[in-house]
């Protein structure tokens, strides 16, 4: 009984396993991406006055040879800028373990190898190469040889020239504001197909102005093409060394202690002691220097809080005479007019939201800046203190910065009561601080390779014609056992 049993069961299962193969061959097939694995990169922006770490992920499919990049996370890195260690070359280095320590964390394991790791330094490096090759050399060496410890894809650390870091920073702005690229509501990556806004940058030893132009660039040192996301971009950049925030407060207060008994941009009731030499080592104050001083002198300077002498200082930093173009920003250099819409970040957003949110004043326009610089001028160090008291350690110095500011922005490049609104002073665009870090990762990554994503496939037409025909075979078969079974089981049963 057992034996006819198994007799029938496994025709049977050979004609079902033979059915279910059909159903599935015929059920529709299609290509399937699958999700592609993310990349991630490094990029340490070693400024004139800190560094920051700034790790980022992009898929590895890429979108039109440029990655489509976002922060993954950030780490202030304790101390000074790099440049401040010329005299300890190996702090140099030293100070950045935290924050690389904390990358290995971010960063998954298995990426480590091929996460490229990159280092820029800015205005701060450019200085001390100016003024010392070979301090420069030994600190870029240190963090070299930290770097490389690291079980990353180190790529190099290097000084960015002006240009790059003014680029970069365009780059980033208009990144983080979506005019290059966006992610649609139907799930696919377009371009929004509108323009892009200047980007302006006042560091610490530099400040930069880029913007898209469409009118002649007389000087070719200006001009910087771009390809991004399929598109081409001509955009007019230069940078400006030693008209950075920190450097504009030293040549200041070298022009001071040239001619003034006080300083005229600090408030009235206070005072600081400094060394000259803390003044005159800088290569913007070499100017400014004199033959003969005395080197361990403690100097005393108070404070006069006169806007009118604090204006006509910082304009004596500026050069509006000459101009070998049809038209200038300062100092000769050539600029195109003004046009479309800015943003304004780093020590112009810190300097600007000082006069809105602490001083309580309007910056709407070029008049309302102008107004707003001159009443904070003319505030005295009690009063300034009892408005932000936590401020106190660059409190005394918002009034040259924000004659500075104006100064700029109005007699150097140009803007007017109808280009001036134009102008968005901002710390971030979304969620991310805006600086030439990500536009750097994002130029980076067209000389990445992409990865290939891998397809599920359905089978080819030739191997699914054989298998629907070898089914059909197993179907037949089967079919063919329960017959004979069946007339097996008939003959004898007539016996």
């Amino acid at each position: 009984m057992a034996g006819k049993f198994l007799a029938v069961l496994l025709p049977l299962l050979l004609c079902l396993a033979g059915l279910v193969g059909l159903l599935l061959l015929f059920i529709p097939t299609r290509d399937v991406r699958e999700p592609p694995a993310f990349k991630y990169g490094i990029v340490l922006d070693a400024g004139s006055s800190h560094t920051a770490m700034f790790v980022y992920k992009w898929p590895a499919d890429k979108e039109n040879d440029t990655g489509i990049v976002s922060q993954h996370s950030m780490c202030d890195v304790q101390g000074g800028g790099i440049s401040s260690y010329a005299e300890d070359p190996p702090g140099a280095g030293q100070s950045l373990v935290d924050c690389l320590n904390q990358a290995m964390q971010d960063v998954p394991k298995e990426r480590h190898s091929v996460t490229p790791l990159y280092l820029g330094a800015t205005a701060g490096m450019r200085l001390l190469n100016l003024t010392s090759p070979a301090a420069s050399d030994s600190v870029l060496s240190s963090v070299t040889d930290t770097l490389s410890q690291y079980p990353f894809d180190f790529r190099g650390a290097r000084i960015l020239s002006g240009q790059d870091e003014g680029v970069f920073g365009w780059v980033t702005a208009n990144y983080l504001l979506e005019n290059f690229i966006k992610y649609g509501w139907v799930g696919q990556w377009i371009r929004p197909r509108q323009g892009t806004v200047g980007a302006m940058d006042l560091g610490g030893a530099s400040t930069q102005i880029t913007f898209e132009t469409a009118s002649q660039t007389e000087d070719p040192a200006n001009e910087v093409k771009l390809q991004l996301y399929g598109q081409s971009y001509r955009v007019y950049t230069h940078s400006f060394l030693c008209y950075g925030r920190d450097q504009i407060l030293k040549r200041l207060l070298a022009g001071v202690l040239q001619s003034h008994s006080s300083h005229p941009c600090w408030p009235v009731g206070y005072t600081r002691k400094f060394f000259p030499k803390d003044v005159y080592t800088s290569p913007c104050t070499s100017a400014q220097r004199p033959r003969h001083y005395d080197v361990n002198t403690e100097v005393t300077l108070s404070g006069s809080g006169n806007p009118i002498l604090c204006q006509q200082l910082v304009l004596d930093l500026f050069n509006f005479s000459s101009c070998p173009f049809s038209q200038c920003s300062f100092n000769g250099i050539f600029q195109p007019p003004v046009a479309g819409n800015f943003i304004a970040f780093s020590a112009f957003y810190y300097t600007v939201d000082f006069l809105q949110k602490v001083m309580k004043l309007p910056v709407t326009s070029p008049g309302e800046l102008g107004t707003a610089a001159n009443a904070l001028c003319k505030e005295s160090w009690v009063k300034l203190l009892e408005r932000a008291p936590s401020q106190q350690a660059r409190l005394a110095d918002y009034c040259a910065s924000a004659t500075f500011v104006y100064q700029l922005l109005v007699q150097g490049y140009k803007f007017d009561d109808r280009t001036f609104p134009s102008i968005a002073f901002q710390k971030k665009a979304g969620d991310t601080s805006i600086g030439w870090a990500l536009g750097y990762m994002l130029n980076l990554t067209n000389m990445i390779p992409p990865d290939q994503r891998n397809f599920r496939k359905g089978t080819d037409y030739g191997s699914w014609v054989v298998l629907i025909l070898l089914f059909i075979l197993v179907i037949l078969v089967a079919l063919a056992m329960l017959f004979c079974f069946a007339r097996s089981s008939k003959s004898q049963s007539a016996i």
